[in-house]
């Protein structure tokens, strides 16, 4: 009570201060609605006390964003602190406490001053963190005007101007504030800006490290790669670019290859990512050589899982017509017709898409925008340098410069050239003992000069520096380019070189190996690990045990990249390094050589991974067919354009819809394309072709083969709901059922009999025709297959069977399932458990293992499970009474249904039960109270993880435990009678 009276009145209070204070109470609790205990305003022994939830008050909700924001800057996790402080620093809207008389917050308001001020450092040592140091420049500027003595902005002004590679104005910053500092104060700079000044002179590896970390975009869907080193100079080109992207629908970079149009490209998409709402989602267009395929590249870029049989560009349109994105279309040169239909295609149904593309050439559609992207800016010509004062060289008069040599270097010209600058930036990284000397400034000038400035020559290069001096290197280029070595007049032109020209030298640096190797890597699309290398690169001159070491040399002389981040190292060229190899490898005629081992091991590694899925294994090797798709369609490519290959392209393309790879990664139109394209020019059928093969697996006969592809053909047409297609492709597997040799044989042709049964009739009898189709791939020893036809006899079962057969058939189901150890059939034995509860046990129990199902799949990144998954959770919540939120899921499985193209009126019994589900929820609410939640649902971000998430749920066991058994034991079928 003491301290309010003081806060209020100071010394001199009313003579009924108390009763005065009493009365502002019960005003303040009738002006906040306080309840009849008084709450939030409660009275205590001897006072008052304001009690509030943690985010009911700015200044508390202020106060733990920043906590939480210093928390992950202290974790070096700048990207998520930058949104947590500026969410923080945005619940300022003015001066703290402005409406308040003064005198009576003491030292109040400027403690809040203080806070928002140490906030406003933490939010922009993040923004330097995450490389946006032109952004917060113009912002710190302002803020030293206003608060000219406050040493941590000069701090961050100076490394921000290091940053943008401005690194003599940092020192004159510094000069700046030292001179402030005195003149107002009678002081020296404190500790934290010396230590800041003291690097910036020795340019210390922590500074020189964290110009490589660049933003993180806080759009909500950002597809972009982190770079990986430090980006150097561009502001102009950024700049227009962004200013570019403001106005125009399509921004075209064009450039010789190398100089950096895919670099310049991801930064400036990084940064005005803020301003689309739905992200920014990259294409690389460079592996792709079938233009057919384009639509579904960029569509797969995008992120839709559509499986439907309707045209890729129309799946895109649809899901772009109402977002505001960018998209980038990285590579485009090869196909720059169908590039720029597909952009005007997309454009004109899209209004809120715009696209940023690079090319060697432009596209020439209507509202094209070309941005020319020059090489980097170059050094003054010779002589124009000398005189200027350098870095002492290691082991000289002292380690650290004085700060007057300090700044004289920064305001090097030489150092104002771009090319220079990156040179001596990758340098520091490949070559740490290379300095710029008074004895080689002059061959780093001309080395610049001869490179014309292009970056990926630039940093070929900086590699060898680690092995060579500058003017060696100098030497060795003038032997490589030709004309230069010839003597030229002062006054002459530059000459351009060519790429070809840069590249040619870096092959003559590798040694005889390394230059077998890289041509032969040139094969490869989207990268390679070690064992794909060993086995197609190796032979005529190479020896598999030499590849690691040959590898390694690559890697290190910048020619092969490499990816640590997962289990296995990834390995990748660049696209003019690999077009390179590729022209090379021509001119040796070993083409045809490798890209035939190239095939021959992508078609083992689909036929192991058809042996292995369905067991322990099996999510690994999805996730790694997933991830080897640019090179399975290489293949598949190179196999269709070859008569004598197809057989093996075939088998590629079967074994990859018999692992459900299409399935898992949401491209089942590109397998039934495939499979389409390969049997159209697939191998002939003869008697003695049918003779099946001891290894019937790796080497089918023609029949056997072409039923499996057959097949696999018509079941994706199934599962996309395209009814007349199915009906043809099944057709055609019957067909060639009568030549089959064998009863394995023909465990395809009756596996897609009982799924059409099922799935487009609705015929109980589908029941037998899969029962069968599982005992023949049992009997052929295919476990994978069999535990398929398993899986759909179980769903059979389920849907048109009795309580008993449907129990029992879910019990088998289960129990290959759980024997197998495959993370995604387990899935799927979840969801039969559910299924066959819900439509012949009770409802509520249902519940569990499909929200199980649901939650695994997610984890597994199964994109094709949830959408039935969903669909079913939403048929049981219906069954429970609980329709509300039924129709919020009835919403979402329908925009998931949508986005990946299923078509129920295909799929006959998920359509009728789907029909009932939707029918028995309208029928218990109101027709706005239905369409508010079906909306809602349709409209949800994460859906799924709502969906598995938003009520509780009963451990759901492991599949196989003794749910079987408490299921048999439920109550009444809600849907099938006992018979």
């Amino acid at each position: 009570m003491e301290t309010l009276v003081h806060r209020l009145w100071g010394d001199s209070p009313p003579g009924r201060a108390r009763n005065t204070l009493q009365n502002y109470v019960l005003r303040l609790r009738r002006a906040l609605s306080c309840t009849v205990g008084g709450a939030p305003v409660l009275t205590r022994p001897h006072g008052y006390v304001i009690e509030t939830v943690p985010d009911a008050l700015d200044l508390h909700r202020f106060t733990a964003l920043v906590r939480q924001g210093r928390t992950a800057l202290d974790e070096g996790a700048a990207a998520r602190a930058a949104p947590l402080l500026g969410e923080a620093l945005g619940l300022w809207r003015g001066d703290p406490l402005s409406d308040l008389p003064a005198h009576l917050l003491q030292g109040l308001v400027a403690a809040l001053d203080e806070q928002r001020l140490d906030a406003l450092e933490l939010r922009i040592e993040a923004d330097l963190a995450l490389g946006r140091a032109a952004d917060v420049l113009p912002e710190l500027r302002g803020l030293i005007e206003k608060y000219p003595l406050r040493e941590n902005f000069w701090s961050q002004r100076m490394l921000a101007l290091f940053h943008c590679g401005r690194q003599g104005e940092a020192l004159e910053s510094y000069r700046e504030v030292t001179a402030l500092l005195a003149d107002e104060l009678g002081v020296a700079p404190g500790a934290g800006l010396r230590q800041v000044h003291r690097r910036l002179l020795t340019a210390t590896p922590d500074l020189i490290a964290a110009r490589a970390v660049r933003t993180a975009s806080p759009s909500r869907d950002v597809d972009m790669p982190v770079e990986m080193t430090s980006f150097v100079g561009r502001e102009t080109q950024v700049a227009e670019a962004r200013r570019l992207l403001g106005t125009a629908r399509l921004v075209t970079l064009t450039g010789l290859g190398g100089v950096g149009k895919t670099r310049l490209a991801l930064r400036a998409a990084a940064e005005v990512a803020p301003s689309f709402a739905d992200g920014v989602r990259l294409a690389d267009l460079a592996p792709l050589s079938d233009a057919d395929l384009l639509d579904r590249t960029v569509s797969d870029a995008l992120g839709l899982r559509d499986q439907s049989a309707r045209p890729a560009v129309d799946a895109m349109v649809s899901h772009l017509r109402d977002r505001s994105l960018l998209l980038v279309l990285d590579n485009c040169e090869h196909m720059v017709e169908h590039v720029a239909g597909l952009v005007l295609r997309l454009g004109r149904a899209a209004p809120g898409l715009r696209v940023l593309a690079t090319s060697r050439q432009r596209l020439r559609t209507p509202g094209e925008h070309v941005l020319t992207v020059p090489a980097l800016s170059l050094p003054a010509a010779k002589g124009q340098a000398r005189g200027a004062t350098v870095r002492p060289e290691a082991g000289t008069e002292g380690a650290v410069a004085g700060a007057a040599d300090a700044a004289a270097e920064a305001d090097d010209p030489l150092l104002r050239s771009e090319a220079v600058r990156l040179l001596l930036d990758r340098a520091a990284g490949s070559a740490p003992a290379f300095r710029l000397t008074a004895r080689n400034r002059e061959a780093v000038a001309q080395l610049c000069l001869r490179l014309d400035g292009i970056p990926l020559a630039i940093e070929l290069a900086a590699v060898r520096l680690s092995a060579m001096t500058a003017e060696e290197i100098l030497e060795r280029l003038d032997d490589r380019f030709r004309l230069l070595s010839l003597p030229r007049p002062q006054t002459s032109a530059r000459h351009h070189h060519t790429l070809r020209g840069i590249v040619d030298w870096s092959y003559d640096l590798c040694t005889g190996g390394e230059r077998l190797l890289w041509n032969r890597l040139s094969v490869f699309s989207g990268g390679f690990d070690l064992e794909a290398a060993e086995t197609v690169c190796a032979g005529e001159g190479v020896a598999r045990e030499d590849v690691l070491d040959l590898l390694a040399g690559l890697v290190d002389k910048s020619i092969v990249v490499v990816n640590s981040s997962g289990d296995r190292a990834r390995y990748g060229l660049l696209e003019t390094i690999r077009q390179y190899g590729r022209q090379r490898l021509q001119e040796e005629d070993g083409t045809t050589r490798v890209r035939v081992r190239h095939s021959e091991y992508y078609r083992l590694t689909t036929v192991r991974a058809g042996r292995s899925w369905c067991g322990p294994r099996e999510v690994d090797w999805l996730v790694r067919l997933r991830t080897e798709l640019p090179n399975l369609r290489t293949a598949l490519d190179y196999c269709a354009s070859r008569d004598d290959l197809a057989k093996a392209g075939l088998q590629i393309a079967v074994n990859l819809a018999r692992t459900r790879c299409w399935f898992f990664s949401s491209t089942l139109g590109e397998g039934r394309h495939w499979l389409e394209r390969l049997l159209a020019t697939g191998p002939e059928r003869s008697p003695a072709q049918d003779v099946p093969d001891p290894s019937a697996e790796t080497d089918p006969g023609a029949s056997t083969l072409i039923a499996g592809a057959l097949a696999m053909k018509a079941w994706i047409a199934l599962c996309q709901g395209d009814n007349p297609a199915a009906e043809t492709f099944l057709a055609e597997c019957r067909a060639v059922a009568q030549e089959l040799p064998d009863v394995a044989s023909v465990a395809p042709v009756t596996y897609i009999e009982g799924a059409h049964a099922m799935l487009v009739r609705g015929d109980p009898a589908s029941r037998e025709l899969l029962a069968e189709a599982r005992d023949r791939f049992r009997t052929g020893g295919q476990a994978g297959d069999a535990h398929m036809a398993t899986m759909l006899w179980a769903m059979a079962e389920a849907f048109f069977g009795t309580r008993a057969s449907a129990s029992a058939a879910r019990d088998v189901y289960v129990a290959e399932a759980e024997a197998s150890g495959a993370e995604w059939a387990r899935t799927w034995a979840l969801w039969c458990t559910g299924l066959v509860e819900l439509r012949h046990g009770e409802a509520e129990r249902a519940l569990a293992p499909l929200q199980e199902a649901l939650a695994q799949q997610q984890a597994i990144g199964d994109s094709w499970g949830p959408v039935w998954g969903l669909e079913t959770l939403a048929w049981a919540v219906s069954a429970t009474g609980d329709c509300t939120r039924a129709a919020w899921l009835l919403g979402a499985a329908h925009r998931m249904r949508r986005d990946t193209g299923v078509a129920l009126t295909g799929l006959r019994p998920f359509h009728e039960a789907h029909r009932t589900a939707e029918e028995r929820v309208r029928g218990s609410l109101s027709s706005e109270e239905y369409t508010a939640a079906w909306s809602r649902g349709a409209l949800a971000e994460d859906a799924l993880r709502q969906a598995w998430t938003c009520a509780p749920r009963e451990p759901a066991g492991p599949a196989g435990s003794d749910r079987p058994r408490r299921m048999r034991t439920a109550g009444g079928p809600l849907h099938r009678s006992e018979s």
